[in-house]
């Protein structure tokens, strides 16, 4: 006997948790169960549960042909944050090391600095 389904309002999309996800993907592949008939247990169509066995199999397929470590997509976006900010300083500070540089230029020329290498200045004298 086939089983019909009566709409009566506006159906919202359902959100599937990775979790089960997973679970309805590992159901396609028992025995004696079918694609179709794992979708229509669960109101989806095939074509979305092929895709999602697609994109399960080629993440699990990079994922062993890498052979890096994995990490957590939230500690990969922290980690990026952290080189933006290291970068924003490293910037800072390489334009105040080069106010500074023309700073000692300018005091030399007018002879406010003593001539003699000061302590770490040392790349000045060959950037003249």
């Amino acid at each position: 006997m086939t089983e019909f389904k009566l709409i009566t309002s506006v159906e919202r999309r359902r959100r599937w948790t990775l979790e089960e996800k997973r679970q309805i993907i590992q159901e396609t592949y028992q025995s004696g169960n079918s694609v179709s008939q794992v979708a229509r247990k669960y109101g989806i169509t095939p074509s979305q549960l092929f895709q999602w066995r697609t994109r399960m199999e080629d993440g699990a397929l990079k994922g062993i042909s890498c052979q890096d470590e994995l990490l957590p997509k939230a500690q990969v976006k922290e980690l990026e944050k952290r080189i933006r900010e290291l970068e924003r300083i490293l910037g800072r500070k390489t334009l105040e090391n080069e106010i500074l540089k023309e700073a000692v230029r300018i005091g030399r020329e007018k002879k406010l600095i003593s001539r003699q290498p000061l302590p770490g200045l040392e790349d000045l004298e060959s950037d003249r």
